[in-house]
């Protein structure tokens, strides 16, 4: 009887050896099998779907230059002024490249600081004959292709530059002192005169070639614009 038992129990634990790995084998009171544990079965993984690399495109050309322009510029070595009206250097192509991309804006910066009728802006004398000014000057009407801004720094001035049959120009009106520092020519030498240089601020838009956003802003510049006469105090003694 003992023996029928054991076979049936053996032929059970087969058969359920088919669906757990958990097999155990009962003989009256007592149990006889290996550790149970659990079984999991393995996660599927499903590749993720690939997509075709498309390139970023950047609507601001990267600058052509392959090293930094000095702090003065070569046209510089040409003159004492703080600007220069010839540069050899001069980036005009990459201006012209630049406005490709920023046009609309540019044009509505170069708007407000667009060219006046400069050439009235200041009436002079047309002979010397009845008035003359007390300090001599000279007069002219530049277009600057770079010049020194108000922080001591060059910069390229956009100047003479076509975009959308449109030419970009800038012009100032500069008057310098001929004798500047000198005593006042027709003023007594009791009164301490002296011959002073005078400055205006102008605004004038400039490239930076190192801005990759954008290139193109305003700037101001402190241009000479007048020769006057300083008194010293003077007091007089009886």
């Amino acid at each position: 009887m003992a023996a029928r038992l054991l076979v049936v129990f053996l032929v059970t634990a087969a058969a359920a050896s088919e669906h757990s790995s958990h097999v155990v084998v009962s003989v009256g009171t007592e149990a006889y099998g290996a550790a149970p544990y659990s079984y999991y079965p393995q996660s599927v993984y499903y590749p993720q779907h690939s997509y075709p690399h498309h390139p970023v495109y950047s609507h601001h050309p990267q600058p052509s230059y392959g090293h930094h322009e000095p702090a003065v510029p070569a046209c510089a070595a040409n003159t004492t002024k703080p600007w220069c009206l010839e540069d050899a250097e001069y980036p005009l192509y990459e201006i012209q490249h630049a406005l490709q991309y920023n046009a609309h804006h540019v044009l509505d910066l170069y708007a407000d600081v667009a060219d006046l009728n400069t050439a009235l802006s200041v009436e002079r004398p047309k002979t010397l004959d009845e008035e003359t000014y007390l300090c001599p000057s000279a007069t002219a009407y530049v277009r600057p292709l770079r010049a020194i801004n108000t922080d001591g720094k060059w910069r390229v001035i956009v100047n003479n530059v076509e975009v959308h049959y449109q030419t970009l120009t800038q012009t100032a009106r500069v008057e310098e002192c001929l004798t500047a520092g000198d005593a006042c020519p027709l003023v007594p030498e009791c009164y301490g005169s002296t011959c002073l240089q005078k400055s205006i601020y102008h605004r004038f838009l400039v490239y930076d070639p190192y801005d990759y956003y954008l290139p193109f802003s305003i700037e101001t510049f402190a241009l000479p614009a007048s020769c006057a006469c300083l008194l010293s105090a003077y007091t007089l003694d009886h």
